[in-house]
């Protein structure tokens, strides 16, 4: 029972260090808990975990008056490391946009850099580990051929008859460099085909706008659009870390959101649960501020605080999910509020083949349609075990 309690303190002291701007109930949790002996060393290990220590380091720092000195000088260092890394991307994020743009290549950047800039104001309280680059299928050989010019090769080779496959029914490719693995992802849709979320790239990248990434004008999603991304990315991952959370928090304090256009689409994408669970967890574990029109849409759906406070609690408890798990299936089921999207999430998991359905067995492109069989033997097999 005592763990429980302290681990229950950490957390709370975790959710009062992650805000840009904490407000000043935030700051009195900081100072209170950390008056009452801290777990450093499991506090720190938590904040990693959920990829949010640059801004604990910068809360602690200012807020917490009793913070032993290698404390400080942890968190100096892991301070120093994040922005080496995020320099070191942010000048690759320059130099990839700019030659895509010579290429004539749309690509908007999302996530890392742009993110950090754009709603943390500052690129050193975001830890990100690659480049993310949204663009049309249609380009995607294009940009491949972009990115070999610049030192980057897939992390996996594929035949074309498989990448033309996956074109269709996957989402993304990631690319290496001689920097380092999966450095860049070049994604011309926001979930895999089986999630049953149509939202539609073209349309996306139509609505992008201008941001300012170190001096470089690059790309970016409207402000709608970047926090239903954000909202379908953390809740592709059932929200486990707290990073995702913050993200949204902070586009919902930082940016203008034109919040009927955004219930519009959320509506006729299905997803007003999975955008109202995400609010609610940033209002009750961050004290984001969440505007009155967005309230009385997740007040509309009973199902929300009740799943709101599941997600919560195993956050709390730093625990994850299985992906291929028949507990993950039905959760992500339970996140959509109309029956046809549900059924349809069901007909394409069960029929989409995925990367490892197409590494199982290797077929000439002719009987590609039987890696539908391949999947549903291979399903079965999973969830029997099970």
């Amino acid at each position: 029972m005592l763990q429980t309690q302290n681990s229950s303190q950490q957390f709370d002291l975790l959710c009062a260090c992650v805000a840009v701007s904490p407000a000043p109930q935030s700051i009195a949790r900081i100072t209170d808990r950390t008056g009452r002996g801290v777990n450093w060393k499991d506090l720190l290990r938590l904040a990693e975990q959920h990829g949010v220590l640059p801004l604990v380091a910068r809360n602690l720092n200012a807020h917490a008056d009793e913070l032993p000195s290698e404390i400080r000088q942890q968190l100096h260092f892991a301070d120093e490391e994040n922005i080496r890394r995020n320099l070191w991307f942010a000048n690759e994020l320059r130099r990839i946009a700019d030659y895509l743009d010579e290429k004539h290549l749309p690509a908007v950047p999302y996530k890392g850099p742009a993110l950090a800039q754009s709603i943390y104001g500052d690129l050193a309280l975001r830890s990100f580990n690659d480049l993310d680059f949204l663009i049309f299928p249609g380009d995607f050989e294009r940009a491949k051929l972009a990115l070999s010019e610049l030192g980057y090769r897939p992390a996996e080779d594929l035949s074309p008859a498989v990448e033309r496959f996956w074109l269709r029914k996957g989402y993304e490719r990631a690319f290496d460099s001689d920097a380092g693995k999966n450095l860049v992802e070049l994604q011309w849709a926001v979930l895999p085909y089986f999630y049953a979320v149509d939202l539609g790239i073209d349309d996306l990248l139509a609505r992008s706008r201008r941001t300012s990434v170190g001096g470089l004008e690059v790309a970016c999603l409207s402000p709608e659009d970047s926090l239903i991304v954000l909202c379908l990315h953390a809740a592709k991952h059932l929200w486990t870390r707290l990073i995702w959370i913050c993200d949204i928090a902070e586009t919902l304090r930082t940016q203008t959101i034109d919040y009927p256009l955004l219930i519009s689409r959320a509506q006729s994408l299905g997803i007003v649960r999975i955008i109202g669970i995400s609010f609610w967890l940033a209002e009750h574990l961050l004290k984001a501020n969440v505007s009155p029109p967005a309230q009385k849409m997740t007040a509309a759906d009973l199902q929300i605080p009740v799943l709101g406070q599941q997600f919560a609690a195993r956050l709390a408890e730093c625990a994850t999910y299985d992906l291929d798990s028949s507990d993950y299936f039905r959760l992500i089921v339970r996140l959509r509020e109309r029956r046809p999207d549900r059924w349809r999430y069901r007909w394409r998991l069960i029929w989409t083949p995925g990367a490892g359905d197409l590494k199982a067995v290797q077929f000439p492109e002719p009987l590609f349609p039987l890696y539908r069989a391949v999947r549903l033997v291979r399903l079965s097999r999973k969830l029997f075990r099970m």
